[in-house]
């Protein structure tokens, strides 16, 4: 008598109610999983994910309060087997490769629909690494020109943060007060990380820092 699958228990991470209650609803209607947690916040992802070590992680790539490249960073060393499944409503080649990195084992596009949503899932709740189309032709796009994705993966922990606090707006002296460092240094990270990016001015840094995921789309719609 073959044994059953085992029931992989997951947790939900997407910031748009509707559709992480939809995402719910089709899943639990699966034997094969069992939604153990959902949030669309990034700091409440992160602590949830830490404490339920689910078997899958769906994962949205840009929400409020940590990104998924930071919650992926920062829940890496403690759940070694937990597989990560990015959806996402926006894709480039540097948040791609910033997922990646930071440990996603797949990642469909929003717009690739539900039933590659549940493809993607299943082959990445087996062991599998999963690609929906769109983000598949991107990447060969990517290794046909020859061209680098990200320069994020050059900078350091404090100019990711000082990259996004810049992109929302902050003034030197409000990251000096928020973060409990001097001005200067605020001035010696923003330099650095100008260098390593080659991007020069407030509104490349904003460009830069919503393709890789960094800073929501919505609360900067002038970019």
């Amino acid at each position: 008598m073959a044994t059953p699958p085992q029931v992989k228990r997951i947790v939900i991470v997407e910031d748009q109610t509707a559709i992480r209650e939809m995402l719910a609803e089709i899943l639990r209607i699966d034997p094969s999983y069992k939604i153990v947690g959902e949030t669309g916040d990034g700091q409440a992802a992160c602590n949830l994910c830490l404490e339920l070590k689910p078997d899958v992680i769906v994962l949205d790539a840009r929400l409020p309060g940590l990104s998924g490249v930071d919650i992926l960073r920062r829940i890496a060393k403690q759940l070694k087997t937990t597989r990560v499944m990015v959806f996402s409503g926006y894709e480039s080649p540097a948040l791609v490769r910033e997922m990646l990195e930071a440990g996603a084992h797949g990642f469909v596009e929003k717009t690739a629909g539900l039933t590659e949503f549940k493809k993607g899932l299943e082959t990445v709740a087996n062991g599998g690494t999963y690609f929906g189309p769109g983000v598949a032709a991107l990447l060969r796009n990517v290794v046909a020109n020859n061209s680098p994705t990200s320069g994020a993966d050059l900078l350091t922990d404090r100019e990711r943060e000082i990259l996004k606090l810049v992109a929302e707006s902050h003034s030197t002296k409000e990251i000096a007060q928020k973060l409990g460092i001097s001005v200067k240094t605020v001035d010696n990270h923003r330099t650095n990380l100008m260098r390593k990016l080659n991007l020069h001015d407030v509104a490349s840094l904003t460009r830069y820092a919503l393709e890789i995921g960094l800073i929501d789309h919505r609360t900067q719609a002038w970019v």
